[in-house]
């Protein structure tokens, strides 16, 4: 009878430490699953302020009189690309090391870059009006130079559907000292501003065109009558991360009425599946100087323009200006978390660290030093 009596005591006792066990266990879990579901309510939202800390910046300086950054272009291991327009020259940063090194001369006098799901690095190559695919050997194709068998005016920008691969070219008309002679943009145009004259049509023909994968036929986009090619500078694009906006900005000297691509902003069209674009909408102005756009993974806006980089939310509000001076901008770096400002004319980088990250990091294999 004693015997029994003790197993079952101490049956109650085990049952009771289990149960104890177990609440403890199951409040852990509770407290977990809370502090989980905290973290993921903070994750989906966007940081209050975007940057981290003050921007440095890298002196690059090949001549200080005649020196021109641009084209800043990231690939999948987080190095930037950019050129020296004016010297026809592609450096590379290198994310590991932060050294900059000559990657390649004769470039075209590429502007816009953006590296493709291929690893080649896509180059606004306005020396001929050309669009070039450069390969980790530094070797080119010409993906197209025309738009229905007539000369382009320059492409300018460009951007990559991360969902189809088809690709977005600016083609304005800046007239440039270093075209030949006899080409007819720089005969059309002397002497040289504003511009007036386009094999593409009326006025400077300041349009939009999609580059389909594997097509080598440009389609123009920019159709819709109030986007007013006649007198449109069309300079940075770039879409959302989603593939369904395309934004298009126009560049302008100032808000003044009557100045060459008056007004110059921001207006976002709806991208079809077909690649061409439908619903055009204003986004942000007016502004002045509007240049390279990146995204980052909140569909946030970073416009370059005078008085630095403008950041738009996807809504059109503006966020924050990083004051400096920006001809141009991409995410890079190992982390990418590291916005690359190119300074134009004035032939530095800056290199602003983020609290949030860029979208563009997907192709490209193209180290060392090629020429």
């Amino acid at each position: 009878m004693k015997k029994r009596l003790f197993f079952f005591i101490g049956v109650l006792c085990s049952y009771g430490f289990y149960s104890c066990q177990k609440s403890a266990r199951d409040s852990d879990q509770s407290q977990s699953q809370a502090i989980s579901e905290t973290s993921a309510k903070k994750l989906n939202e966007p940081p209050a302020t975007l940057t981290d800390g003050p921007s440095s910046e890298i002196l690059y300086t090949h001549d200080a009189t005649n020196t021109f950054t641009e084209g800043p272009a990231v690939d999948k291991f987080g190095n930037v690309f950019f050129t020296d327009q004016n010297h026809d020259k592609i450096y590379r940063w290198d994310a590991s090391t932060g050294e900059v090194a000559l990657w390649l001369t004769g470039a075209g006098r590429s502007n816009g870059m953006a590296f493709d799901k291929d690893g080649r690095l896509i180059g606004c190559a306005d020396m001929h009006g050309e669009l070039w695919a450069i390969d980790k050997f530094g070797t080119h194709d010409v993906l197209v130079n025309n738009y229905n068998g007539k000369l382009l005016n320059g492409p300018n920008d460009v951007w990559i559907n991360p969902k189809d691969r088809g690709m977005y070219i600016t083609d304005p008309m800046f007239p440039r000292g270093y075209w030949d002679a006899s080409d007819p943009r720089k005969i059309g145009n002397a002497p040289g501003w504003p511009p007036k004259y386009s094999e593409q049509g009326t006025g400077v023909a300041g349009h939009v065109y999609y580059l389909a994968p594997g097509s080598n036929t440009l389609v123009r986009v920019t159709t819709d009558p109030n986007w007013h090619g006649e007198t449109s500078l069309p300079n940075g694009v770039v879409g959302s991360p989603d593939g369904k906006k395309l934004y298009i900005n126009k560049w302008a000297n100032s808000n003044t009425p009557g100045d060459v691509g008056y007004p110059g902003g921001i207006w976002v069209f709806d991208i079809n599946k077909d690649g061409t674009l439908s619903n055009m909408q204003t986004f942000a102005g007016p502004i002045a100087g509007c240049d390279g756009m990146s995204t980052d993974e909140w569909g946030n806006i970073y416009a370059s323009a005078n008085g630095g980089i403008r950041v738009y939310s996807p809504s059109g509000a503006l966020l924050q200006t990083i004051a400096r001076p920006a001809a141009n901008n991409v995410f890079g770096g190992l982390d990418q978390k590291t916005l690359f400002i190119t300074g134009g004319g004035n032939g530095r980088i800056y290199m602003q660290r983020m609290n949030v990250q860029g979208v563009e990091k997907f192709g490209g294999e193209h180290n060392g030093q090629i020429k």
